[in-house]
C-alpha cells in the first residue's frame, strides 16, 4: 500500500501524471456535474505547469503539481494526529515541509495548494531515483498517522483499483474493460463513454477531455 511510509509503489513523475490523468477522465465520465468529482487534473493549468488534485468532499484532499522539475505532492487528511490544527495557531507537523527544494519553493507560495494546510508532503524531481520527503517523526499508536495511506492508496495504477474504488464511491457497477481502456490512454471513443455512463455522450466531454488533456477519437 502506498504511503508515506512506503512509496515505492508510487510511479515516477510521468507514470504519476498518467495516472492521474486516466482517473480524472473516467471521473469526468461517470460524474458530469465537476463539484461532486473525486479526482481532477489541469493539463494547462498554467505555462509548462500541470495540476492533479482529489478532494473527497469531507475535507480531505491532495495536489500533485507537475512542471519542469518533477512534481511536488502534498496532501491533507483532516483526522490525522498530524493535523496542523492539533494547536492553536495552526502549524505543520515538523518536518512536513520543511525540506521542500528550491525546485518547488513556488508550491509553498501557492494559495491554491494551502501548502500550510497539509499532514504530507513528497517529492520527485526527473533526476531523482525515488520520492523524497523531509525527516518527520510519526506519532506513535497510529499506522497511518498522516494519512496518506488513506488518500494515496488508490494511485496504483491498477484499473481494478480504481474500478472499485468508483464502484463503491459512484454507488453503480463500473465496466473493467472500459476503465482499462482509459487506464492505456487510448483515444477515448464513444463506445467506451457508453458502457461507463450511457447518459453523457462523447461531444458534451470535449471541454473535459481538452482540460484534462486525455486524447480522443
Amino acid at each position: 500500500m502506498i504511503s508515506t511510509r512506503d512509496l515505492s509503489q508510487l510511479h515516477d513523475v510521468a507514470g504519476l501524471r498518467r495516472v492521474l490523468r486516466s482517473m480524472a477522465m473516467l471521473d469526468a465520465i461517470l460524474c458530469p456535474e465537476w463539484d461532486l468529482r473525486y479526482y481532477s487534473f489541469n493539463a494547462a493549468w498554467s505555462a509548462g505547469e500541470q495540476m492533479g488534485s482529489m478532494r473527497n468532499g469531507s475535507g480531505d484532499d491532495f495536489y500533485a503539481y507537475f512542471g519542469p522539475a518533477g512534481c511536488w505532492l502534498k496532501g491533507f487528511a483532516h483526522e490525522s494526529p498530524m493535523s496542523p490544527y492539533r494547536q492553536k495557531p495552526p502549524r505543520p507537523w515538523p518536518g512536513v515541509v520543511d525540506a521542500v527544494p528550491a525546485d518547488f519553493a513556488a508550491c509553498l507560495r501557492e494559495p491554491a495548494f494551502e501548502a500550510e494546510v497539509v499532514t504530507f508532503c513528497v517529492w520527485r524531481r526527473h533526476s531523482d531515483s525515488a520520492w523524497q520527503m523531509g525527516s518527520v517523526a510519526f506519532p506513535p499508536g497510529d499506522p497511518d498517522p498522516d494519512g496518506s495511506a488513506f488518500l494515496l492508496s488508490d494511485l496504483d495504477g491498477r484499473p481494478r483499483s480504481y474500478r472499485a474504488w468508483a464502484a463503491d464511491y459512484y454507488e453503480q457497477d463500473v465496466d473493467l474493460a472500459a476503465v482499462e481502456h482509459v487506464y492505456g490512454h487510448r483515444p477515448l471513443t464513444a463506445e467506451v463513454v457508453a458502457r461507463l455512463n450511457s447518459e453523457v455522450s462523447l461531444g458534451e466531454l470535449a471541454s473535459d477531455i481538452g482540460e484534462i488533456g486525455y486524447p480522443a477519437e
